[in-house]
Formats: C-alpha cells, sequence, structure tokens
C-alpha cells in the first residue's frame, strides 16, 4: 500500500522515533508502514489520520482506481 506518512512526517520535521512516540508504536514499525513492508492495523490508520488531521485515504492509497 502507498502511502504520504514519510512526506507528511519530513513536512512536520518529526524524526521517525518522533512521529513512533506520538502514536505509540515503535520506531520499527513507523519504518516498515513507510516503506510500504508493512500496512497499518486499522485503529493505526485511524490514530495516524487523526494525528495529521486528514481523511485516511489522504494518506494511504491500496492503488486501486
Amino acid at each position: 500500500m502507498n502511502n504520504r506518512l514519510r512526506v507528511l512526517r519530513a513536512e512536520r520535521q518529526w524524526s521517525q522515533a518522533d512521529l513512533a512516540a506520538r502514536l505509540d508504536v515503535s520506531r520499527q514499525a513507523v519504518n516498515a508502514i513507510e516503506t510500504g513492508k508493512h500496512d497499518p492495523s486499522l485503529p493505526l490508520a485511524f490514530r495516524i489520520a487523526r494525528l495529521f488531521a486528514m481523511p485516511i485515504e489522504a494518506i494511504f492509497d491500496d492503488g486501486i482506481s
């Protein structure tokens, strides 16, 4: 799944560790999501969307048009 997480994080000048702390996950989990190695659970996707004040669809793209 493609996502804009790295871009959104960089715009705020947050490290992966900063974002992980805000989401209550590990830095490795943030890295895995950013690189597409792991898709977030639905509850985590909602936490990410709330943190960035954006709809989930604006952050994550499943590639289906």
